[in-house]
């Protein structure tokens, strides 16, 4: 304090301004300088709490270290199985860590801020995680931005083969209530494909994307689904047809 009224020629309580001043903007450094290892970097990103639709640099954001080298680790996998899959275990692990400290990276941050490449080579390694049923936990998978809707898929998949809501929310970093709300989606549009809608029709009634709609259809014909699910779904979609039909009787 003493050298800081010296330095500055003022007086201590304007040395306390400005000391409280430097820890507000700088602490999350300070605090965290002596935990980062070699290979670690620490970054600004985008909270879990910041919600969808604002702008990112107005939304609540956290400090989160990430592991960008880990030469033990890396080089094995470099040597067995080359760059392109070591890049690939990189992105899994710093969405990872970023995602358990709180955080949330983007496309951007991959591609600029992490491993300094274009983000067409970030986006074909992100395809091939969407093939692969791979789940990266990225802002817009996790706040569902945008039209990818392979995490949605992957959520049903998982449903369709036995999985529990608990695990499928664990798997996918989605709450319960998405997990459930999109088994829901889903078991409504079978329901009325069952009956003859078309995915136009389907996506005017249930008012959502047709996107959507095609991508659980398509889902709906190819899906392997265990016995006990199957018949979760048959029952929903027999109490659909039966509603209509109830609800006439009881009009009389």
């Amino acid at each position: 304090m003493n050298q800081i009224s010296q330095g500055l020629n003022c007086s201590p309580f304007e040395a306390r301004a400005v000391l409280d001043t430097v820890w507000q903007v700088f602490g999350d450094y300070f605090d965290t300088i002596p935990t980062i290892k070699p290979g670690q970097m620490r970054l600004q990103v985008l909270s879990v709490d910041a919600e969808a639709g604002h702008i990112i640099s107005e939304s609540k954001q956290t400090m989160v270290t990430v592991t960008v080298y880990d030469e033990k680790e890396y080089l094995s996998i470099r040597q067995k199985e080359g760059l392109i899959a070591l890049r690939r275990h990189r992105i899994q692990r710093v969405c990872r860590e970023a995602f358990e400290q709180g955080g949330l990276l983007t496309l951007e941050d991959l591609a600029y801020r992490i491993f300094n490449c274009g983000e067409t080579t970030i986006c074909r390694d992100l395809a091939y995680f969407r093939k692969k049923d791979i789940f990266v936990p990225l802002r817009s998978t996790v706040k569902d931005i945008g039209r990818t809707l392979a995490h949605r898929v992957l959520i049903i998949k998982l449903w369709a083969q036995g999985k529990r809501y608990a695990e499928i929310s664990e798997k996918t970093s989605h709450s319960l209530y998405k997990v459930r709300k999109y088994v829901d989606i889903f078991k409504r549009i079978a329901s009325l494909a069952r009956i003859g809608y078309d995915a136009g029709r389907i996506s005017s009634t249930l008012r959502i994307s047709p996107l959507l709609v095609k991508s659980y259809l398509e889902l709906l014909r190819t899906l392997d689904v265990v016995d006990h699910r199957k018949n979760q779904l048959q029952g929903f979609v027999k109490k659909k047809e039966e509603t209509p039909q109830n609800h006439k009787i009881a009009s009389y």
